[in-house]
């Protein structure tokens, strides 16, 4: 039987996290502006097709953005295209400032999620 939802989408928690995961921030930029995990690469879920050489396949992979969604996309669409080492990030990024973990904005200063 075929799951009506398709494949499950392998999620990582913000704790799991480590230092040397390539955290992929997919949010728009704007959000992006507003608030961010420090050393997170930013490339806006709709410059995933035309950007996809930036993301890494030799290395895990967590991809965050707002909440949960968008980032469950492109984690489908990156295991579609040849990825392994690809994970959702549970929660988004209202997650990771709820755990307490550092956000930014773009000027560096303490940061707010949107």
């Amino acid at each position: 039987m075929v799951p009506v939802f398709g494949p499950q989408i392998p999620t990582v928690t913000v704790p799991e996290i480590s230092d040397d995961t390539y955290l992929l921030d997919v949010r728009e930029d704007d959000e992006w502006a507003a608030g961010h995990a420090p050393g997170a690469h930013h490339l806006p879920m709709m410059e995933l097709p035309a950007r996809l050489a930036e993301v890494p396949t030799d290395r895990d992979v967590a991809v965050i953005c707002r909440s949960g969604g968008r980032s469950a996309q492109v984690v489908a669409y990156l295991l579609r295209n040849g990825w392994e080492q690809v994970r959702n990030v549970a929660g988004g990024m209202g997650e990771w400032e709820a755990v307490g973990r550092p956000v930014v904005g773009a000027d560096g200063q303490p940061g707010q999620v949107r």
